[in-house]
């Protein structure tokens, strides 16, 4: 595997890695007990950090990267496992 192919397929683990960390920890103004902005709706989030949830990501991605990679090198799970044989 090369070194684009390493970069591309983590930061594919990276971009889906965000999006399953994103909501937790968020809380709305009605939790917080803030006063909300008129046309703010009802969901939105008032302590969004967008650091934590890069850090978060990364951290989860390094991990589902390092499996993936492990797996890769190894041949632990293979297509013909899950064929069956004609």
């Amino acid at each position: 595997m090369n070194l684009y192919a390493i970069l591309a397929i983590y930061f594919l683990f990276w971009v889906i890695s965000a999006f399953i960390v994103m909501p937790f920890g968020i809380r709305t103004p009605d939790e917080t007990g803030e006063v909300m902005v008129k046309g703010q709706a009802d969901s939105a989030p008032s302590n969004f950090r967008p650091g934590v949830v890069a850090v978060r990501a990364t951290i989860l991605s390094a991990v589902l990267f390092g499996l993936y990679y492990a797996n890769y090198v190894e041949g632990w799970v293979t297509l013909e496992r899950f064929t069956r044989p004609s």
